[in-house]
């Protein structure tokens, strides 16, 4: 059986090489796969792509210290699911509640895009964690890539899972799958993903959680 996170994996030899160049450029960066982090009991999982370089490949923690973070730990702050709205390196004492981030691919890949196949080498971990999830859970996918991989994760057709921003998927279990973009700089600067926008899928998440 998979491990949900493994600290030491080196199964992709492009991300392998590239976080060794990384670290010789930036030696006090994390520059390893990426751990889960949150309440290991949540229900609430939010599935991001993958560590960002100055992020969290710097800081060790999902979404911290990159411009993505800043829109996330706001919107599960005002939504109550963190302690604190700034997530500023991974020992600020900051407490996710019933909720954890996770990324489909653990470690930083090559100008923020990881290619096909570290992807679904990576799934593994995705497939694992998500086995871990209560019954009644909600998995909220940020981006096509991370809903595709959740959905590969389940073993489900992608055909009968299109991504879209809000759409609401029975995942089995009874546990729901929610999409949103993803809060990355593009997104929020061009407004395709507005604050509004984002807070209304994490409010949408927890009417779930409470039903």
């Amino acid at each position: 059986m998979s491990a949900v996170f493994d600290p030491d994996c080196r199964a992709c030899e492009r991300l392998a090489d590239f976080l060794q160049e990384v670290k010789a450029g930036y030696p006090d960066y994390h520059c390893r796969p990426v751990a889960p982090f949150g309440d290991p009991q949540a229900r609430l999982l939010v599935v991001g792509l993958a560590p960002g370089m100055h992020g969290a490949n710097a800081t060790g923690r999902p979404f911290t210290g990159d411009h993505a973070g800043i829109l996330l730990y706001q919107t599960l702050y005002e939504c109550g699911f963190a302690s604190a709205p700034e997530s500023l390196h991974s020992r600020d004492g900051l407490q996710l509640k019933n909720c954890r981030i996770t990324n489909a691919v653990k470690c930083l890949p090559p100008r923020n895009k990881p290619v096909g196949s570290e992807v679904r080498e990576c799934n593994r971990f995705l497939r694992q964690e998500l086995q871990t999830l209560p019954s009644g859970s909600v998995v909220l996918a940020l981006g096509g890539i991370a809903h595709r991989a959740v959905i590969t994760a389940m073993g489900k057709r992608q055909v009968d899972f299109p991504f879209g921003h809000a759409a609401e998927y029975e995942l089995g279990e009874g546990n729901k799958l929610l999409d949103s973009y993803h809060c990355s700089r593009y997104n929020t600067q061009t407004r395709r993903l507005t604050t509004e926008m984002f807070r209304q899928v994490f409010q949408r998440a927890r009417q779930l959680l409470q039903a």
